[in-house]
C-alpha cells in the first residue's frame, strides 16, 4: 500500500502558555475525503496552517508522501503540492480570471513577453476540468462567490496540488451552488487528489468523507470511517457530552402582539406586502430560500432600507425607521447574518464592541467612564457565558462563536423590545449553536419577542413556535410550530400554502 499523502504523527504547538495542539495524529491518502471536525478552538485552524507552513510546531513529525519534512514554508508547502481553500478566496477583484491563474502559476521572469493566447488557453483547460463556465477574460469581482472558489480550485490544479485542504467552503453558498462544489470535490477525489475537508455543518461530511477525525481541546478524539458512525455520536466526540437538547423546548407562552406588519414593501429590495404578528415572547421563525427576501425584510426593519409601503407597528405603535438610529431609539435590535464585517470590529476589544449601541446613555455629554464600560461589558460575559480573557481582550482572539455572542450582546445591552436575529449560528461549532439556542430561549421567557432568519432547516424546525416561508419577496405561508421539513419546503417552492 502507498505511503499517506500527508502524515503527521504526535503534532504539538503552543502560544504563550496556551496549548493548542497536543499531540495530534492525522493521515490523508491519495484519493480519499479526510474530514477535520472539531468545535471552534479545537485547534483545526492550527493545525492547518502547520501544514500549509504558516506555523511551525513545537513538536511531532510532517512526512508528505513518505518523506519526512522539517521546516516547512508557505512557498515549500506550495512546492510540495499543498493547496488551501479558504471560506473567502484570496483573488485580485480587479484582475480577471486567467491574469489571477498566472499570478499563482508563473514564475515571473523579468523583461518576458507575455502570452496572453497561452494563459487563456491554460486557465481555460482548468476551468473546463473542473466544470466551470466561468470566461478567462471575466474580471474577479464580477463573479460570485463559489465562482471564485472554483477559480482558486482551479489555481491549486494547476499548480499541481496533491493536497487540497478546503476550510468550511460553503459557508456562504446556496444549496445549488453546494451541489456544484460537491461535484467538483468528488471529481478531484477521482483523479487522486487527497482532500481535507473541514466544515461544521455534519450532513456535509455524511455526504462527500470517506473518515473523519476529531478534534477537542487540541487533541485526537479519533478517527472513524464515516461508513461507522453517525451524528450523534460525532457530536459527543466534539463536545465531550450528549447533545440531546440541541433544540431547546419551548417554555414561554406567548403574550399579546408585540410586532405587527401590515402589507409592508420595499421597492428597493424587492419585498412587496408582507404581513404577519409576532407575539411578546415568542420565537416566530422566518424560512424561505437564498433570495427569498427574509434579509431584505430585517433590514426594512432596521431602517437600513426603508420602507415605502406598509405599516410597522410595535407595542401597538406605529413606528417608521428611517435608519438603524432611528430603529434602535424605536425598541429594534438587529444582530446581522455576517458578524466579521458587520457584527463584531475585530480589531478592538470586547468592551469597545459590546458598548458601541449604547454610547449617548452610557457617556452622557461625552464623558467616558471606563469603570461602568468595564463593569457591563463583565456583567455580559458572565451571563452569555463569553469565553475572552476579559474586557480588553480584542474581537479576533475569539472564537467563532463567541464573537456572535459579543454581536448579541452589544444588541442587548440597548434594552430591546424586538430582537432580530439574522443566521445567528452560521458557521459556528454545535456546542457554541446549543449555548445560544439556550440564550435566545431564555430572552424569550423574558417576554421578549425574536425574528429569527436562517438558512438551517432543523434549526428554523426546532427553534421556532411558529414559522413564516417567504418566496419571491413576499409572505408565502405562516405554519405552525411542530411543522415538518417538506410544509416548510414546499412552501418555499410555491407549492402549498399555510396559515397559522
Amino acid at each position: 500500500m502507498p505511503p499517506p499523502l500527508l502524515e503527521l504523527r504526535e503534532l504539538a504547538k503552543s502560544f504563550g502558555g496556551a496549548r493548542a495542539l497536543r499531540g495530534v495524529d492525522f493521515d490523508l491518502f491519495a484519493g480519499e475525503v479526510h474530514a477535520l471536525l472539531g468545535e471552534n478552538g479545537a485547534g483545526k485552524s492550527t493545525l492547518i496552517k502547520i501544514v500549509t507552513g504558516a506555523h511551525q510546531p513545537d513538536g511531532g513529525t510532517i512526512r508528505i508522501a513518505g518523506e519526512s519534512v522539517t521546516h516547512l514554508t508557505p512557498a515549500r508547502a506550495h512546492a510540495l503540492g499543498i493547496a488551501c481553500i479558504y471560506q473567502q478566496p484570496a483573488l485580485f477583484p480587479d484582475l480577471t480570471v486567467m491574469e489571477n491563474i498566472a499570478l499563482r502559476l508563473d514564475a515571473g521572469a523579468p523583461l518576458h513577453r507575455v502570452d496572453w493566447a497561452a494563459r487563456r488557453e491554460r486557465a481555460t483547460r482548468l476551468l473546463t476540468r473542473i466544470g466551470a463556465d466561468i470566461s478567462p477574460e471575466t474580471e474577479v469581482r464580477l463573479l460570485s462567490m463559489p465562482e471564485q472558489q472554483l477559480v482558486e480550485i482551479a489555481c491549486a490544479l494547476g499548480a499541481g496540488a496533491r493536497i487540497v485542504i478546503m476550510d468550511e467552503p460553503t459557508a456562504s453558498l446556496t444549496q445549488k451552488e453546494q451541489h456544484l462544489l460537491f461535484a467538483v470535490v468528488r471529481e478531484l477525489r477521482a483523479s487522486g487528489v487527497g482532500i481535507v475537508y473541514i466544515s461544521h455543518r455534519l450532513e456535509e461530511i455524511f455526504a462527500l468523507a470517506d473518515r473523519v477525525t476529531v478534534l477537542r481541546d487540541g487533541e485526537s478524539v479519533g478517527t472513524n470511517q464515516v461508513s461507522d458512525i453517525n451524528e450523534t455520536v460525532l457530536i459527543r466526540m466534539m463536545v465531550g457530552r450528549e447533545m440531546t437538547q440541541i433544540y431547546p423546548a419551548s417554555e414561554s407562552e406567548p403574550g399579546d402582539v408585540a410586532l405587527s406588519l401590515h402589507q409592508v414593501g420595499c421597492a428597493a429590495s424587492g419585498v412587496r406586502d408582507v404581513s404577519f404578528e409576532v407575539r411578546a415572547g415568542e420565537v416566530f421563525g422566518l424560512a424561505g430560500l437564498v433570495g427569498a427576501g427574509r434579509t431584505e425584510l430585517a433590514r426594512i426593519l432596521f431602517g437600513l432600507t426603508p420602507a415605502d409601503t406598509g405599516e410597522v407597528r410595535l407595542n401597538g405603535q406605529v413606528v417608521r425607521p428611517g435608519s438603524p438610529l432611528e430603529a434602535v431609539a424605536s425598541g429594534i435590535a438587529y444582530v446581522p447574518e455576517d458578524r466579521r464585517r458587520q457584527g463584531v470590529i475585530l480589531e478592538m476589544p470586547l468592551a469597545h464592541n459590546l458598548t458601541m449601541a449604547i454610547h449617548r446613555v452610557l457617556f452622557p455629554r461625552g464623558w467616558l467612564r471606563v469603570g461602568t464600560e468595564d463593569s457591563l461589558t463583565r456583567e455580559y460575559i458572565r451571563d452569555l457565558a463569553i469565553k475572552c480573557t476579559g474586557p480588553e481582550a480584542l474581537g479576533s482572539s475569539l472564537s467563532g462563536g463567541n464573537q456572535q455572542k459579543v454581536s448579541l450582546a452589544r444588541w442587548l445591552a440597548t434594552k430591546p423590545r424586538l430582537l432580530i436575529l439574522d443566521e445567528p449560528t452560521q458557521g459556528v461549532d454545535v456546542g457554541a449553536k446549543s449555548e445560544i439556542h439556550k440564550i435566545i430561549r431564555r430572552l424569550a421567557r423574558t417576554g421578549l419577542p425574536v425574528l429569527l432568519i436562517s438558512s438551517d432547516l432543523p434549526e428554523i424546525l426546532g427553534m421556532s413556535d411558529r414559522i413564516g416561508v417567504m418566496r419571491g419577496g413576499t409572505l408565502a405561508a405562516i405554519l405552525p410550530g411542530g411543522s415538518d421539513a417538506h410544509s416548510v419546503m414546499a412552501a418555499a417552492l410555491g407549492q402549498e400554502k399555510g396559515a397559522a
